[in-house]
């Protein structure tokens, strides 16, 4: 029996081949490993750190390109030593062996969709870092919770991935759970990859918070941008942002700062107002705020085509029924649904504990293919 299973892994893994080629240039792999030879000649240079915006431009997309390479050969080296393994486990006929194989491809499928989803990223900012926001709609304490549960959520996501996320911005709810936060996820193609999750996210529950145990729908909106250092068709004029200083709490209540550390940005033109108190300093939270604003900004000037920061108006997004983009419902069943590409899943459990990859696939997709539902 043990003989049969391995011919049929050992067809997959022949199957696997030509993919992973196919990956290999979508990928541009060759290009990627040309032009990182020219950026390590030019650190070597001499009088390379004179001018530092460009030596520090240089160094990180250096180790974007290292990243994408480095990637790849480890794909490419993990299928071919799973394929030794398999020709050495079958001419011993060892079951022990066949076990191994069969967790070790289980786990190369899942790292060739990880990656096939990337070739899916074409767009401008798609390999930026993100910036995500996090608002309750209306509905108290319940849907502050569905808020914070959304948080967790999607820092369970950046863990599992190997991103790095940081906290710029968290106001804890009233009883449980969070008014709002604002995070931002460190890592190649993280606005990429979670620029779907941009929209108004619905729950269906019984509420913890209840006495008589009623089912309840609760909302809360995600905002999603590409973390953007200098683009030179973003201006933000002084005389046009108001600053605000406060004293900060930290996530949960905890580390109250004594001093007025805490800094709040509001964009005259457009009305927006952006805060972080999540930093020691005032500086470095006015520096968070400036990302964050300008991230805004480029999201607004891309929906509205407007060719200058002075023409865009803010925009409010209804955190309501009928704008969600998915659907968790956790009673009377179980099923997260996304509303615009119609992929589903029964494992609640999975989802919220980051499990969203097949959400991301579904969307970028059709997204590249022209099925997406407006």
């Amino acid at each position: 029996m043990a003989l049969i299973e391995y011919d049929v892994y050992k067809q997959k893994l022949r199957d696997l081949g030509p993919e992973l080629d196919k990956l290999s240039a979508a990928l541009d792999v060759e290009s990627a490993r040309q032009e990182a030879a020219r950026l390590e000649d030019e650190t070597a240079q001499d009088g390379f750190w004179n001018d530092l915006e460009r030596s520090q431009k240089v160094q990180v997309r250096l180790k974007q390109l290292q990243n994408k390479i480095g990637r790849q050969e480890k794909l490419l080296g993990a299928w071919e030593d799973l394929t030794v393994l398999c020709e050495m486990g079958q001419e011993a006929d060892d079951a022990d062996i066949l076990e191994e194989v069969k967790t070790e491809y289980a786990a190369l499928e899942e790292r060739v969709e990880e990656t096939r989803m990337t070739t899916l990223l074409s767009g401008e900012y798609d390999s930026s870092n993100a910036i995500m926001q996090f608002h309750a709609g209306a509905g108290g304490t319940e849907a502050q919770d569905w808020a914070q549960m959304l948080y967790r959520m999607y820092t369970r996501w950046a863990e599992r991935h190997g991103f790095v996320y940081k906290i710029l911005d968290y106001e804890d709810g009233d009883e449980a759970g969070i008014k709002s936060a604002a995070i931002s996820i460190e890592g190649e193609n993280a606005y990429g990859l979670l620029k779907s999750e941009n929209g108004v996210h619905r729950l269906v529950r019984v509420s913890p918070f209840d006495a008589n145990a009623r089912r309840q729908t609760s909302f809360a909106a995600i905002e999603v941008m590409p973390e953007i250092e200098n683009d030179e068709s973003i201006e933000i004029r002084d005389e046009d942002i108001e600053m605000q200083v406060y004293r900060a709490s930290g996530a949960g209540g905890q580390h109250v700062n004594k001093t007025s550390s805490a800094v709040r940005l509001i964009h005259k033109p457009t009305g927006i107002v952006v805060a972080s108190q999540q930093e020691r300093s005032q500086f470095q939270n006015k520096d968070n705020c400036m990302k964050m604003l300008r991230a805004k900004l480029l999201e607004l000037k891309a929906q509205q085509h407007a060719e200058k920061i002075s023409d865009i108006k803010g925009v409010q997004m209804k955190i309501e029924w009928g704008s969600q983009i998915r659907s968790y419902v956790f009673m009377p069943y179980q099923m997260v649904k996304d509303t615009r590409t119609g992929f589903e899943t029964s494992n609640v459990d999975g989802v919220m504990d980051g499990d969203l990859d097949g959400f991301l696939n579904a969307y970028l997709t059709q997204l590249a293919t022209g099925e997406l539902k407006k």
